[in-house]
């Protein structure tokens, strides 16, 4: 080693996994590359782990706490994050909620929008189980590992609980036959966001994950310049803490607009070339993935996801990540494949 390559990696103590996730999401230069989930890692083996089951963690503090903290225990993470359902803010507004069981997600069975035009919430939503549960999670997750680790609040954006509340067809149709009724949604659910993001914060979150659902495939990226990056703006001046947006599959074409609205970070998928996605977020927020799920995480072996690994972090990525909510049947050992390939690539991290 020389001289120089020699400084250069003295120049990077070790860091406590929260600085080093810190670090990245915000543009710095950390230790090496960050391994964390904004989005569910819940797997089998992860809940017989952790003693944290399907459905009692969507409802109960206890397992759901201890599910969020095997994520930094036993898989290494530098995060936590306790919201592995996409539906506690629907079934506080009202809608009913098939739970699921312990191999099943939990999904919203009614909207309760779909037919009436007199859209309006309960003054009482915060109130519900479905939230409270969420904040003294964060709390306790606060207590327990505040100090070491990256606590993540996760909330669903106002396309995402339009979804929830209109159901997706109707919704979608609303957006090219009745524009303003879905700006009407999007208007009143954008409340619900932010007044759930911010108790989060206010709960102990380090950060905040914005889940909206605005993707290529079902919009276009005019409909998001038009409808939501607007709104997006509005969330992201009202929150005073670092944002990831997480939105699922192909949004190379609204990358350009996703860097306008004013989040830290993208959590992006594996349908995003890596170039793309450089290329368009280079010097305007950072990038948190990509690693595929059903073809790498789920059914590759440990060597396949390492390759997978190893080529984001010499791309340039800043925090290496699964692309969504890990199949529940995802090898224990390819999800710990991540820390294990990020401590592989320290020094190549540090020079680059």
């Amino acid at each position: 080693m020389t001289q120089e390559v020699y400084n250069k990696v003295m120049a990077h103590p070790v860091m406590s996994p929260k600085r080093r996730f810190l670090t990245a999401l915000l543009g710095g230069q950390p230790d090496r590359i960050p391994v964390g989930n904004v989005v569910s890692i819940a797997t089998m083996e992860l809940m017989e782990k952790s003693g944290g089951w399907f459905p009692q963690v969507h409802l109960e503090v206890k397992p759901m706490v201890k599910l969020a903290e095997a994520g930094h225990t036993v898989l290494g993470y530098d995060t936590v994050m306790p919201v592995f359902s996409v539906v506690q803010e629907a079934a506080a507004l009202g809608c009913e909620v098939n739970w699921g069981d312990q191999e099943m997600m939990p999904a919203a069975t009614t909207h309760l929008f779909a037919k009436s035009e007199d859209m309006h919430l309960s003054k009482e939503w915060m109130d519900s189980p479905a939230i409270q549960v969420v904040l003294e999670a964060v709390r306790e997750l606060r207590r327990d590992l505040g100090h070491e680790v990256v606590i993540v609040g996760k909330v669903m954006g106002p396309w995402t609980l339009s979804y929830h509340m209109l159901g997706i067809e109707e919704f979608l149709i609303s957006t090219l036959r009745d524009p303003n009724r879905a700006h009407r949604s999007l208007h009143i659910l954008k409340d619900v966001t932010i007044k759930f993001a911010i108790a989060q914060i206010q709960a102990g979150a380090d950060i905040i994950c914005l889940a909206d659902h605005a993707t290529g495939g079902m919009i276009s990226p005019k409909s998001y310049r038009d409808f939501l990056l607007p709104v997006h703006q509005e969330i992201i001046s009202q929150l005073g803490c670092p944002t990831v947006l997480h939105c699922c599959g192909k949004t190379t074409d609204r990358l350009q607009y996703f860097t306008q609205a004013g989040f830290d970070c993208y959590h992006f998928e594996s349908q995003v070339r890596l170039e793309d996605a450089l290329a368009a977020t280079r010097g305007k927020m950072t990038l948190m993935g990509n690693i595929n799920n059903p073809e790498t995480l789920l059914t590759g072996t440990v060597d396949q996801v390492a390759e997978a690994c190893r080529k984001v972090v010499r791309s340039g990525v800043q925090i290496l990540s699964p692309e969504c909510a890990v199949p529940l049947h995802t090898p224990l050992e390819n999800l710990r494949a991540l820390v294990k390939v990020a401590e592989e690539e320290r020094q190549r991290f540090q020079i680059i």
